[in-house]
């Protein structure tokens, strides 16, 4: 199939929202996946629709292998897959490590950090040339967190990203001779629904540049990383933080 598909994790809202939107206005098409609200995303593909590109929505759990699996036979049934962007996040209740429940730090790791490694093997086997792919681009949507550690809020969010971190680093290495350029993004204080009330506000405030990002901000460095100007790029890690 000649079709160039994009398929974007988490992106019936915020940074994936705009990476889905963004990623059809450059002509592909689209297959975003979204959790839980099936309304929120039917929103994001007819926007997509709307303006004349092509879009389907799937919900899947990135924890759960099955859904990933389901979730790539409808971007075979679409096209190509051309690029994979991993932005599935979430950070679970904060607190401080001592007062953590087993099931949270489970499941944040399960959406964050293996979900991710399922997808990126999913998404090799289509691109690698070695097995007969066009190659392609695959983008983690990681975060700063992975530097600072996030003590006394969710260390173990931080601890995923850092693991995406080291994905990002070692099949960036292993796949490179494949034709596929793996890379990532880490931002930092970003306007989206994922901050607990008030703390995008002290993120901003923190950042030389004294205020928080925007989605398309993100976005565009996500589209940039998977278009052929980043042609040799690969594992780097782009800090979006503003400084911070």
């Amino acid at each position: 199939m000649s079709t160039r598909v994009f398929l974007v994790t988490g992106g019936s809202r915020g940074i994936g929202e705009a990476v889905a939107v963004g990623a059809a206005r450059q002509g592909f098409d689209v297959v975003l996946t979204y959790a839980s609200n099936e309304a929120r995303a039917a929103s994001v593909v007819q926007r997509i629709r709307d303006a004349g590109g092509n879009a389907e929505a799937v919900r899947a759990d990135t924890a759960d292998e099955a859904d990933i699996l389901r979730t790539f036979s409808v971007v075979d049934s679409c096209g190509r897959l051309a690029v994979m962007v991993y932005n599935s996040g979430i950070t679970g209740a904060h607190s401080p490590l001592a007062e953590a429940a087993t099931e949270t730090i489970d499941r944040v790791l399960a959406v964050n950090l293996r979900g991710a490694i399922l997808c990126a093997r999913e998404a090799v086997r289509r691109m690698s040339t070695r097995s007969g792919g066009a190659g392609g681009s695959i983008v983690f949507v990681s975060s700063r967190a992975s530097f600072y550690g996030s003590p006394n809020e969710f260390v173990w969010y931080a601890a995923s990203k850092g693991g995406m971190d080291s994905l990002t680093n070692g099949l960036a290495r292993e796949v490179a001779t494949e034709g596929i350029r793996v890379n990532a993004v880490s931002p930092g204080p970003i306007a989206t629904e994922i901050h607990r009330p008030g703390k995008l506000e002290i993120g901003a405030k923190r950042s030389p540049m004294q205020r928080a990002g925007t989605p398309e901000e993100v976005a565009n460095t996500v589209l940039f990383l998977a278009s052929e100007a980043a042609s040799y790029v690969n594992g780097a890690n782009l800090v979006i933080s503003g400084g911070l």
